[in-house]
């Protein structure tokens, strides 16, 4: 099926125009199929300190929704044999390890591509610039604390992404770079989409920016922050335009507009089955997770995607099959989840009948909750995170994630008698108020969930 509703470009792109500004981001683009046609706008500079100017063929760093693309990789290595996602990641993968030698015998790929493999997310580690930086991330990432056991809850991992590149990169006997291109980039023909940063310079590249809420950001230190090694899980660069044509192949059934078959009707079905439910629905509008793609229920209406924060970039992907409909937007700093919220409650109600919910925010009159239960310290590698019982909560970042940010001081409002609203954590992690849910492993130990990642109590 899809959408009828006939595409204004004066109007849309006045309305990105609008609303970029009034949020703060510099530069923005925007990409949405509809009625079977892809169309692209672009707003901003690319870097404040230049004034370039952004344009539909511009690239931006995608942050986390490179997972979408390293989880189509790996699908594509499954659907052809070399790997069963459910047999135990030791199998393809002789050298991986982890703290628990119980969960490094069975881990599974279904479960890296799910995030219930219990592995962290907060690790970061730069290994150089070399073809082996994936491999030594993995062998130094053996000895870092678990989340959770696995298949226990889930808990949002970018290290398993990690993982996944590894096992790509065995199984092609290539880099994970040169592995993406050859099997996913090349044939879906994308000519704006790239992994490397030398890459970049060939393209009218976003610069990222940084700043305080409700102010112009400045350019960033340095274009790219992130090491190498974190590219299966982060580090993606694309044009809009370029995001949406990669998920309309997902909503094709796996086949590119040329007629190549980049993945089997099964396939791409199976990435969009729901693996497991989210206690923490708001963070990212997660229903639950399928096989890379995080999943929607608007009212009923179901959908798939994912969002990204590089540092100082920021991407956002939803695609409603049921209206043939996709929007990609591509961001370099300022307010862009606000942007991104205000823009897409727009389109997607027009395009394709969804009803975003409004912003996660506490009630009116909020329930009264026993705190004493909650109270305590929770920890997860690189975040240590204390809750007390008059409703305040400190976030501090530690070990390899001490320099990220200074530590975070919120005050927590109820919503429900296991999930509040924490105020003062800034644009990077929510709209207005951040979600913090309280919730239990099926071990029966307690954690709490902040970012879609899990810390368990401290004993």
């Amino acid at each position: 099926m899809t959408n009828s509703v006939t595409w204004d470009v004066a109007r849309w792109q006045a309305r990105l125009d609008e609303l970029r500004a009034v949020h703060h981001v510099p530069g923005a683009a925007l990409a949405v199929l509809t009625g079977g046609e892809i169309h692209e706008l672009a707003s901003g500079v690319l870097h404040r300190g230049t004034g370039v100017e952004t344009t539909t063929d511009s690239v931006f760093q995608l942050g986390s929704i490179a997972k979408v693309y390293t989880a189509t990789l790996i699908m594509r290595l499954a659907e052809a044999g070399e790997l069963d996602l459910d047999a135990p990641v030791v199998e393809v993968l002789p050298d991986f390890e982890t703290i628990d030698p119980e969960a490094t015998k069975t881990i599974t790929t279904r479960q890296l591509l799910s995030h219930l493999s219990g592995l962290t997310c907060d690790f970061t580690l730069d290994t150089g610039r070399g073809d082996d930086c994936i491999a030594r991330f993995v062998e130094a990432s053996k000895g870092v604390a678990m989340d959770c056991p696995p298949g226990t809850a889930v808990s949002y991992s970018t290290v398993a992404y990690q993982v996944l590149g590894r096992i790509a990169e065995v199984l092609t006997g290539s880099t994970w770079d040169q592995a993406l291109k050859d099997l996913v980039f090349a044939p879906l023909g994308l000519k704006q989409s790239m992994t490397l940063p030398e890459e970049a310079l060939s393209f009218r590249a976003a610069m990222s920016h940084l700043g305080e809420p409700g102010q112009d950001p400045e350019p960033a230190p340095a274009w790219d922050l992130m090491p190498r090694s974190a590219g299966p899980g982060a580090r993606v660069v694309a044009s809009a335009g370029d995001v949406v044509r990669l998920a309309r192949m997902h909503l094709d059934g796996g086949l590119a507009p040329d007629g190549t078959r980049v993945l089997a009707p099964e396939t791409v079905e199976a990435m969009q089955r729901r693996e497991t439910d989210v206690p923490d629905k708001w963070t990212v509008s997660a229903d639950g997770w399928g096989l890379g793609w995080t999943l929607y229920d608007w009212d009923g209406t179901s959908g798939f995607g994912h969002d990204g924060a590089a540092i100082g970039q920021y991407a956002y992907l939803r695609v409603i099959p049921s209206a043939g409909v996709a929007v990609a937007l591509v961001t370099n700093g300022g307010g862009a989840r606000q942007l991104y919220a205000d823009l897409f409650r727009e389109l997607l109600g027009e395009f394709a009948g969804v009803r975003m919910p409004e912003a996660f925010a506490p009630p009116a009159e909020p329930p009264v909750v026993d705190m004493k239960r909650f109270a305590g310290v929770y920890r997860r590698e690189g975040v240590v995170i204390t809750v007390t019982e008059d409703l305040k909560l400190t976030y501090a970042f530690v070990g390899g994630m001490a320099d990220y940010s200074p530590p975070l001081d919120m005050v927590l409002v109820p919503v429900t008698d296991t999930v509040f609203a924490a105020a003062g954590a800034g644009p990077s992690f929510s709209e207005d108020w951040m979600p913090v849910v309280f919730s239990t492993l099926s071990t029966g130990a307690e954690c709490v969930y902040i970012g879609m990642r899990a810390a368990p109590k401290d004993a």
